[in-house]
């Protein structure tokens, strides 16, 4: 006789819990405190208010600037002690002296994202104002994430600012590794299904729209067969770069020059010079090909491809 529902439930809620107990164990035995997605994600929201809190998180803090700079320190203070516990790695120095470091550059987090904000509004027809960007665009908000997350990255902080910007993902729609390098007023039109890889280096004044892949072409294996990390794996998108809606950019050494335009639906796994325009072409046969074809864009202002 199968069993019922009550005793289905039942078996599954033992066999969890004597897995959670096993955890539990090992966890007090190594003396580890896991960082917390909940807490994680109170970070960054509680950053944004601080950075702009007429449009992010106003009821959050009823304090002084001050006195939530001061809760917020103590907080990350504590997950970046749990972080380096988890990972059981030596940090570059004492928690407390990381969570001072980080802070002390929101400020220039504020700058750069104000940058941002300028290039949002002046790219994009449909925007009425500068706070309905901070209020309303997923875009900036993957983007204010990323650049809040990437500070950790750059103290190699372990979990933190990958569990920063996978928040923002899960909200967004748009996956941004935080190692990735960014320059100023960074554009995303739209946004969804955008993913950019770790090693992805973007220039200044690049525009992005949905569902763009900056990605890997193959991964390097060791003698083991598992892959190398630590190399670069991801393209560089130079300054002034448009790329239109589903194009497919990869590999380490694959760079788009300086304003170049790749056109939709594009897939590009080589090098283009300055100022080219990339377009996808379907050619019609017994068996219909794809390719794309590259022509050098003298003068064009990047509005057509």
């Amino acid at each position: 006789m199968t069993e019922d529902r009550q005793q289905v439930l039942s078996r599954v809620a033992r066999q969890l819990s004597q897995t959670a107990k096993k955890e539990a164990e090992t966890l007090r035995k190594n003396t580890v405190i896991i960082p917390s997605r909940e807490a994680v994600a109170s970070i960054v929201e509680r950053t944004l208010h601080l950075l702009f809190p007429s449009y992010f998180g106003r009821e959050m803090c009823e304090n002084d600037n001050e006195t939530c700079l001061f809760d917020l320190f103590r907080d990350i203070k504590r997950q970046i002690s749990a972080a380096f516990a988890l990972d059981g790695s030596t940090p570059s120095a004492d928690t407390e002296s990381l969570a001072v470091q980080i802070l002390s550059r929101l400020p220039d987090i504020q700058e750069m994202l104000c940058r941002d904000v300028e290039a949002i509004y002046e790219g994009d027809p449909a925007a009425r104002g500068r706070e309905e960007i901070l209020l309303s665009y997923p875009g900036f908000f993957a983007i204010a994430v990323f650049r809040i997350a990437h500070e950790y990255y750059l103290h190699k902080i372990p979990y933190l600012s990958r569990m920063m910007t996978e928040y923002a993902h899960g909200k967004t729609g748009i996956d941004i590794h935080p190692g990735a390098t960014i320059g100023a007023y960074f554009f995303i039109d739209h946004g969804t299904g955008i993913v950019i890889g770790e090693t992805t280096v973007i220039g200044e004044h690049v525009k992005l729209y949905q569902g763009v892949t900056l990605g890997a072409k193959s991964f390097e294996l060791d003698e083991n067969g598992h892959p190398v990390k630590g190399i670069k794996r991801h393209p560089n998108i130079g300054n002034g770069v448009i790329i239109y809606a589903n194009a497919t950019i990869l590999g380490g050494r694959t760079t788009v020059g300086d304003g170049s335009v790749i056109g939709g639906n594009v897939w590009l796994t080589h090098s283009v010079p300055a100022n080219t325009t990339v377009s996808y072409r379907e050619q019609s046969g017994q068996s219909s090909k794809n390719e794309a074809s590259a022509q050098k864009n003298e003068g064009n202002d990047g509005d057509t491809v």
